[in-house]
């Protein structure tokens, strides 16, 4: 089974049909199952490229992915969800460069225990610059860029932001394992006393998320250390005390999250344990989609301190947490979940207009700009694409599709047939175009509110 550790920039280990729910919902125990909607047996590099979300190139190399339209439609909406959730709770979005000098990742302990996994330095003058293994030294720079007051504390910052990995052509394989990753990351600086509550909110809000999305974690693993702490072997740092008030802090926030977990030894990061969200695949392999972590050494290698309420200088605590991960990996899992037939509100094309005729086309036109301006994403699929049977079959996948003929053209109605089959009675272009909006803004997984319907006959 993989767990390789894609999933978050602090996650430096060594190689090795629901509504959506409030984020402030408990977490939930893992699953041994997938969501009720069976999971297709089906590879995301297969279904990817006949989608058309993603492919490669030789001339770009392995391992370095790029999105077509429908899949950064895809990869759009998801950064602009988590986007959302984030400033809900209480983050900020900060942008920092892809490249750092060399001594960034020697103060931050990269250089010394994760340097196999980075790319060589390039020399630039008299400096060495490097492409960023992680994005944690960059956010404790923006903490330390400014004198900090207790009164600010937490503050959590996040970031949708690249970085790399010099992963082995070998083991490269789709969006899974990639050279090149955006990362779902954020750091949370905070007082000692804050820390575990950070934690357990970080659980919450990817529990939220995970809800979201359909997905369901096999298993949460509290990943430690194996002996190397004690040998000076290089592997991870070497603070037996640190590494224990971090465990014993971790242990606390999954005990109060009331999940159950495994302890694994030989998977934590170099400079601390970690929380992982286990997810798998429709053949069983798993991989870590989701990360809680508790630092205590980067704030002492970068000096970061906080004025406390006695007028003294002290130093915070570093809360690492990645909620979906890298979208690469993302993205991989949500095609495999629900073979191209994605949610509404995530799927790249979520209406098709089908005019019977050319007659018909104007008032088509007409209806997909007012998809448009409600944040709709809407294609028209005329005549001149096939029958109006080989037309329905081609959107097979898209949630919604909407017949006009003269009736419908000319009374302002749309005639809809959801993806699932059923084809509820025509309705004014108004009230089916609001009732598609409020499913897809609410990121529900159902396709239709039968008791919207009600409530409309009534």
């Amino acid at each position: 089974m993989s767990s390789h550790p894609i999933a978050s920039d602090a996650d430096a280990a060594p190689a090795s049909d629901a509504a959506p729910a409030s984020d402030a919902d408990a977490v939930p125990a893992p699953a041994s199952a997938p969501p009720s909607e069976p999971v297709p047996a089906a590879d995301h590099r297969r279904l990817g490229r006949e989608l058309e979300l993603f492919d490669t190139d030789p001339l770009i190399g392995s391992g370095l992915p790029y999105w077509l339209p429908d899949g950064a439609e895809i990869r759009h909406t998801l950064e602009e969800f988590i986007r959302d959730r984030e400033r809900r709770a209480g983050y900020r979005h900060v942008y920092s460069p892809v490249l750092g000098k060399r001594e960034l990742y020697e103060i931050s302990g990269h250089w010394q225990h994760y340097q196999d996994d980075m790319f060589p330095p390039m020399d630039l003058g008299s400096e060495q610059v490097v492409l960023r293994p992680s994005l944690c030294p960059h956010h404790a720079l923006i903490y330390r860029s400014r004198a900090r007051s207790h009164r600010e504390l937490p503050l959590r910052i996040a970031e949708l932001g690249g970085m790399y990995r010099s992963e082995l052509s070998g083991v490269l394989g789709g969006l899974t394992r990639v050279r090149a990753i955006q990362l779902n990351d954020a750091h949370v600086f905070c007082t000692p006393e804050q820390a575990a509550d950070e934690a357990v909110a970080a659980l919450e809000l990817i529990a939220g998320a995970h809800r979201a999305l359909g997905i369901r974690p096999v298993r949460y693993r509290l990943s430690l250390p194996d002996g190397g702490i004690q040998s000076g072997s290089g592997k991870y740092v070497a603070d037996p005390e640190l590494w224990e008030r971090a465990i014993a802090l971790l242990t606390e926030v999954l005990r109060r999250s009331g999940v159950p977990f495994e302890a694994v030894e030989g998977e934590a990061a170099f400079y601390g344990p970690k929380i992982d969200v286990q997810i798998a695949d429709a053949a069983g392999r798993e991989s870590t989609l989701s990360t809680v972590q508790i630092d205590f050494h980067q704030p002492e290698r970068f000096d970061l301190r906080y004025i406390g309420p006695d007028g003294a200088k002290h130093r915070p605590v570093m809360v690492h947490r990645s909620v979906i991960g890298s979208v690469e990996r993302v993205v991989a899992h949500l095609i495999e979940l629900y073979g191209g037939a994605f949610p509404a509100w995530l799927a790249p094309t979520q209406l098709v207009l089908l005019p019977l005729s050319e007659r018909e086309r104007a008032r088509t036109e007409q209806v997909r700009e007012r998809c448009l301006d409600l944040g709709l994403r809407a294609e028209v699929a005329g005549p001149e694409r096939g029958t109006l049977g080989a037309r329905i079959r081609e959107a097979r996948l898209v949630p919604y599709q909407a017949i006009l003929g003269p009736r419908e053209a000319a009374d302002d109605l749309l005639a809809l047939r959801l993806r699932d089959g059923r084809r509820p009675d025509p309705l004014p272009v108004g009230e089916a175009l609001a009732r598609i909006g409020a499913l897809v803004g609410a990121c529900a997984q159902e396709l239709w509110d039968e008791r919207a319907s009600a409530v409309g006959r009534g």
